[in-house]
């Protein structure tokens, strides 16, 4: 392949570097600066990358209607989905010289044969889109010029999306787009965690102005050109009559007249995006009020000093048997269980109410045919009748928990499942047949239409990267790569936010109520600070929804946002949720800024120190041509001696984070050295797993099992075997992506248990026959061929799937008692198979097996067989501890699960039939416009992944 080394250039000489003051005037349109030197990309032909469905993330009306009655999709679309989904019948013959089958040359620049358009907003950047794929490829002379270019191309590609995701940050979804289930619990999931006004939007832009010192002024610098981009394709798209169609759809611009607006785009508005992208992926802890009350629950079952030492059993903070990504032993200890605790603030049983967020509803049913609103009338015909758009308009989602369930569903309280989903597997040149690091890495966040991320080059002053970023926060490439190096990150989810109790009071004096809105602060009676949101909406053509509205509220103090009421030794006290990184939601701007620089980023040493600056919890992957290495980010606050954040804690300034400061909730936070991080390990892998030695992660299920162990297995396996490939390590990743969990770390124990004495019934001896060669198969939930719809083992894996639940109850919940079993399996979902609704899109997620009862289960099963265990009670659960009770116990389950029909195991849904197993696991990129793509084959893999082996260096 030709090489693109001549055509993109940046500056690299320490004259022109990010914060020369010359390169940060913007020249007018009209006018191009000089250009600058040229770029080396060291990678040659060794990084690819795929993000599906494809770059181009906007439809104009007549395109929506096209596809919506003759099934055709705009171009670069869908285009990347094909070569995604067959990798997952394609891995098994992969090389490293059909690589680019199954994802794209990340290479930086077009070949001039390869180029399909040129745009240039203005005389100082010009956007290059390929053929193949229509990536932006953007290339600036000055600083101003390739950010605004960013905006720009991201106007072109994702402007509806960024004006949903901006409205959802800022509670006001339902009011733009129509008032929904679905929309309502988008904007009810994330308001409440960073229910800004728009001058706390504003202060966090000038925290960042005034306290990073230059980078900070340079990004917020960088961010203003990036919205004034994005709004010059705003304007442009408006007057062209190009603009994407779903502003006519829910009747914000007359098809006819071209009447309404696009409102104009605001820095502040990126940082309520920033808000919705961490609560996505970057957050940890909380939880705190339920992990109390599972606690209780255990107490109340066993007594105060048993119960306590079941409920550490199932926390599992240090399970010694769980995978970890630093695998040597080394100790870094954060948020562990201390020795004898201080200020906790357990409630009084029964006197926990959750806060109340929604007021005032009104209306809201859905619209008949008679109060629908009418089709546009537009030179494009419309059909007779418009089914509402899919996705963000439809039902699909429940409003309480985007997530993981409504409250009350298993597992809802546990934020360890709300968080992100990704992986990365690297190897050592040690251990590689090239001598050179090797990486396959990337996000799991999802699967929208149009994709969340979106694929850029960015090549300017100071900039010199390829990847993705989040729509509307693409300042800089967040994950991908520069010219001698590549980084991606998995979500960590350590406890960055605590409870805090605060004690009610009455600012007269006198006896408060549970519903007080007063609270003692340091000695103060103190009023809390009442924030709302408003929202109303009329039926439109993207909605059969009725007309409606409804009021949100919360309620703000010092310590955070009021969850939930209660009373603590008799005192009615308001439980607040404190995030490390609440009024910080931008902050890691000036760490994205750093990756992308190549004058800072020059080694492994410096990657970490550019990983540092983000204060999200994330867990951080870098390989070069000679290193790996791993950081694990957050902003991680210093808590007072004896706190233990498993629970809620008194607020109290003797229990606050040292340096607390509630004006710009500023505190102490742990160093960098205490952050897990490491250099050239034989290998790291990471999938939402344990990342060292007394790292207390937030949640529950960081037990002997875990996904983890699919990715530690293989990538072990490859690197004592020595010789690793791009492809090989391909293949350790796409092999486990489409591997049960439960078949391949837990059946063999349980097949175990059964296989003890003869089975005489012949229809459960035939299921463990179909198991035990599912099992031996590789447990795989895989197509026979591409496009058969059809897994090689449908029974085993239907069985598996009707059983799980079954046995877990079955072996636990006699023991546990109800109510026990029931707190526990509220912080800790017991199963999360493909098919089940869970993850960032609801059903359809991709991401399965991130949490749940499956390290319990083999912990107990061992202890029945009388295997070694560490970490667990003496008797087991199961069957009381008996292996002959254990067994009669899962095979009374398993039969059960065997005359469970597949329509009852897979029920269906809006996108399938009833009983259709291959369907109910496939991924369905959920609409968040007027596009919709076909289902694909289930893979549990990243979302965007780069496949990466530098043979060059700087």
């Amino acid at each position: 392949m030709r090489r693109r080394i001549a055509r993109l250039r940046t500056l690299t000489t320490s004259a022109a570097l990010v914060l020369g003051a010359s390169l940060l005037l913007a020249p007018g349109p009209g006018a191009a600066a000089a250009e600058p030197p040229p770029v080396t990309d060291y990678c040659g032909d060794n990084c690819a990358d795929i993000l599906p469905p494809g770059a181009n993330g906007n439809a104009t009306l007549a395109e929506i209607l096209s596809h919506r009655l003759l099934g055709t999709q705009p171009a670069h679309a869908d285009d990347q989905l094909g070569p995604y989904d067959a990798l997952s019948s394609g891995y098994p013959s992969l090389t490293d010289d059909k690589l680019t089958e199954f994802f794209n040359d990340a290479s930086f620049g077009v070949d001039p044969d390869q180029v399909a358009s040129v745009t240039k907003p203005r005389g100082d950047v010009t956007i290059t889109r390929d053929k193949k794929y229509g990536i932006p490829h953007i290339q600036g002379t000055t600083r101003y010029g390739t950010e605004f270019g960013a905006g720009f191309a991201a106007g072109q590609d994702r402007l509806w999306l960024i004006d949903l995701f901006r409205h959802i940050g800022r509670g006001e979804l339902t009011s733009f787009a129509g008032g929904a289930p679905a929309n309502q619990g988008l904007e009810q999931q994330f308001w409440p965690q960073a229910p800004y006004t728009e001058k706390d939007l504003e202060r966090q832009v000038e925290y960042i102005k005034s306290t990073q010192g230059e980078r900070g002024r340079q990004a917020m610098e960088d961010a203003q050109a990036y919205v004034d981009g994005l709004n010059a394709y705003r304007e442009k798209s408006k007057n062209g009559r190009y603009f994407p169609g779903e502003y006519v759809l829910t009747g914000k611009i007359d098809a006819i007249t071209n009447v309404g607006e696009i409102q104009p785009f605001k820095v502040t508005d990126m940082i309520a995006l920033a808000s919705v992208v961490g609560g996505l992926f970057g957050n940890g802890g909380g939880g705190e009020v339920e992990s109390a009350l599972s606690l209780l629950a255990a107490q109340q079952k066993y007594g105060v000093e048993k119960g306590t030492e079941v409920w550490e059993t199932f926390r599992s903070r240090n399970d010694p048997e769980t995978v970890q990504t630093i695998n040597d032993g080394t100790s870094f200890p954060y948020a562990g269980k201390p020795e004898k605790a201080r200020g906790t603030a357990l409630p009084d049983a029964g006197s926990v109410r959750r806060e109340q967020l929604v007021y005032d509803r009104e209306g809201g049913a859905t619209a008949t045919a008679k109060g629908a609103a009418k089709a546009p009338k537009d030179p494009v015909k419309a059909p007779k009748k418009l089914k509402p758009l899919q996705g963000v308009y439809d039902d699909g989602v429940l409003p309480a928990d985007l997530f993981g369930g409504a409250p009350g569903t298993p597992g809802a309280g546990n934020p360890a499942n709300k968080k992100g989903m990704s992986n990365a597997l690297l190897v050592s040149g040690k251990h590689t047949e090239s001598g050179h690091p090797v990486a396959v890495f990337g996000p799991q966040t999802g699967y929208f239409a149009p994709q969340l991320l979106m694929q850029q080059e960015l090549q300017g002053p100071g900039i010199s990267a390829r990847g993705v970023s989040f729509a509307g926060v693409g300042m800089y490439v967040q994950l991908g790569r520069g010219q001698d190096y590549a980084w991606s990150a998995t979500s960590a989810g350590q406890d960055i936010t605590d409870t805090y109790a605060v004690e009610l009071c009455a600012p007269g004096g006198g006896t408060p109520g549970k519903d007080a809105t007063h609270y003692l602060y340091r000695g103060t009676c103190t009023p809390m600070e009442k924030l709302e949101r408003k929202n109303a909406w009329k039926p439109t053509l993207a909605d059969s929804t009725a007309a409606g509205s409804y009021r949100m509220q919360v309620f703000r103090t010092n310590y955070g946002i009021v969850t939930h009421r209660a009373t603590v030794d008799g005192k009615p006290v308001a439980y607040v949720a404190l995030r490390s990184t609440y009024r910080h939601e931008a902050d890691s701007i000036i760490g994205f800024q750093m990756l992308n620089d190549p004058s800072y980023v020059k080694d492994a040493a410096s990657f970490k120190k550019a990983a540092e600056n983000i204060s999200y919890a994330f867990n951080w992957f870098y390989a070069d041509s000679r290193d790996v290495a791993y950081y694990n980010s957050g902003a991680n606050p210093e808590r007072a001696d004896g706190i233990d954040p498993s629970f809620p804690v008194k607020a109290q300034q003797a229990y606050e984070w040292r340096d607390f400061d509630p004006k710009d909730n500023t505190s102490a936070q742990t160093p960098p050295a205490e952050h897990p991080n490491s250099v050239n390990q034989d290998y790291y892998i990471s999938w939402n797993n344990k990342q060292a030695k007394d790292f207390s992660a937030s949640g529950f299920g960081m037990g002997a099992v875990h996904r983890g162990d699919l990715l530690d297995d293989r990538v072990k396996k490859l690197v004592d075997e020595g010789g690793v490939t791009r492809s090989s390590l391909t293949q350790a990743m796409a092999e486990a992506a489409v591997t049960d969990l439960r078949g391949e770390q837990v059946l063999p124990e349980l097949l175990k248990v059964v296989r003890g004495k003869p089975i005489d019934d012949p229809q459960l001896a035939k299921a463990v026959q179909q198991l035990e060669a599912w099992h031996k198969a590789g447990s795989q939930r895989r197509e026979t061929a591409r496009g058969s719809h059809a897994y090689a083992h449908p029974d085993a894996v239907r069985v598996m799937d009707a059983w799980w639940p079954r046995l877990v109850e079955a072996a636990f919940k006699p023991g546990l008692g109800p109510d026990l079993y029931g707190a526990l399996t509220a912080q800790l979902g017991v199963d999360e198979a493909p098919s089940a609704g869970h993850g960032p899109t609801g059903a359809h997620a991709g991401s399965a097996f991130q949490y749940g009862w499956w390290g319990y289960a083999d912990k107990d099963l061992r202890t029945v067989l009388g295997q070694p265990v560490k970490g667990w009670t003496k008797t087991a659960y199961c069957g009381d501890g008996k292996l002959d009770a254990c067994r009669d116990t899962l095979l009374k389950t398993l039969g059960q699960a065997v005359a469970t029909p597949a329509s009852e195991v897979y029920p269906g849904d809006a996108s399938c039939k009833a009983g259709d197993q291959w369907c109910a696991d496939a991924v369905i990129h959920r609409a968040l416009g007027g596009i919709t793509h076909r289902a694909v084959q289930w893979q549990n893999r990243p979302t965007y992944q780069q496949v990466v082996e530098f043979p060059r260096h700087r």
